[in-house]
């Protein structure tokens, strides 16, 4: 099993060698009963996990892969989300098909893949590497996720420090990013207390839930958030941070930075100001702690925005995490 093992129920693999491929097949299976996701849909996902971790042994550079749950109302389901650095598709439709195969390439066993997710979402590009979420549920697919975060912890830690969660309280649809003081396990106590917090936090705008996250948060070192409330519906978005995360609205060419106040939630804060900003139809928000850098841009990824957010949030962090600290990358999309 890989060093960079989560807490809890959500962990990444380095797809390096053959004997992985099995573990990560027994990982998916026992979040698959934890889960009662059922006997034919926990058959289905582990010829999904099989498939996804054969290739990026055989054919892939720097593999991961992530099994973790997903959920949706009262209903769980379990997401297996692959990435690389390899060679990349030209044609993802085309690879997808039985019988296509091309040497080198992540090609292989994808029409299987497809068959037996029940969800599927997939972004390549030849020669950048290619990602891949794969969803299988116990029953009917649930609206797809038009917010989603990627985390992974710092090389050699178990704990990642970094966290996100997104709620809807009395109409108002929020998300969280927030990074716990240093790595390890005692930021991922602070940034897991700050997430409890939120998520019971009374209905507000976001400077009101930071205010109460700080008070929530005393007992732990301390960390750093932000909140976003997306209104889609009038074009744009509520924001509020303390602390280096780092916020963006993009829009094809069009990035707008959205501003955090210097602090620490849990121990030192100015007044906590709440901004607002354009927020358009298409339009992604993207929030990321400082174990990403922000030299990325969207439209050096052709096409990239269409995809899935968890598609989104993956390809940022694959290509511009820091390995020497947490990393952690939400990306919400501008959906009434």
């Amino acid at each position: 099993m890989d060093d960079d093992l989560l807490d809890g129920d959500e962990v990444w693999f380095r797809m390096e060698d053959p004997g992985t491929v099995g573990a990560a097949r027994r990982a998916a299976e026992l979040l698959a009963r934890r889960l009662v996701l059922g006997g034919g849909r926990t058959d289905a996902l582990a010829i999904v996990v099989t498939e996804l971790a054969t290739n990026l042994v055989k054919h892939a550079e720097a593999g991961r892969l992530l099994i973790r749950p997903v959920r949706a109302d009262d209903v769980a389901g379990v997401e297996l989300l692959a990435l690389d650095s390899g060679p990349g598709m030209a044609d993802v439709t085309l690879s997808a098909r039985d019988g296509h195969s091309t040497a080198g390439t992540l090609g292989i066993g994808l029409g299987a893949i497809v068959r037996q997710s029940d969800w599927v979402d997939m972004y390549s590009l030849p020669g950048r590497g290619t990602v891949t979420v794969a969803q299988v549920w116990p029953e009917a697919l649930p609206r797809p996720a038009v917010t989603a975060g990627v985390r992974i912890p710092m090389t050699g830690e178990q704990s990642c420090g970094d966290a996100f969660a997104e709620r809807v309280v009395d109409g108002r649809r929020q998300v969280l990013v927030c990074d716990g003081l240093g790595h390890g396990p005692l930021a991922a106590v602070a940034s897991t207390a700050a997430v409890h917090a939120f998520h019971r936090a009374p209905a507000g705008p976001p400077a009101a839930v930071l205010e109460h996250l700080h008070r929530a948060t005393s007992h732990t070192r301390g960390a750093a958030a932000a909140i976003a409330e997306l209104v889609p519906e009038r074009g744009l978005v509520r924001y509020a941070g303390l602390g280096n995360i780092a916020g963006l609205v993009v829009d094809g060419d069009e990035r707008r930075g959205l501003v955090s106040l210097p602090g620490i939630v849990g121990h030192q804060r100015r007044t906590v100001r709440e901004f607002e900003y354009p927020f358009p139809d298409g339009a992604c928000l993207v929030m990321q702690s400082d174990g990403v850098t922000d030299r990325w841009r969207l439209l050096d990824y052709p096409g990239l925005q269409r995809r899935s957010p968890q598609v989104i949030a993956a390809t940022v962090l694959r290509d511009f995490g820091v390995r020497r600290d947490d990393a952690c990358v939400l990306v919400a999309k501008a959906v009434p």
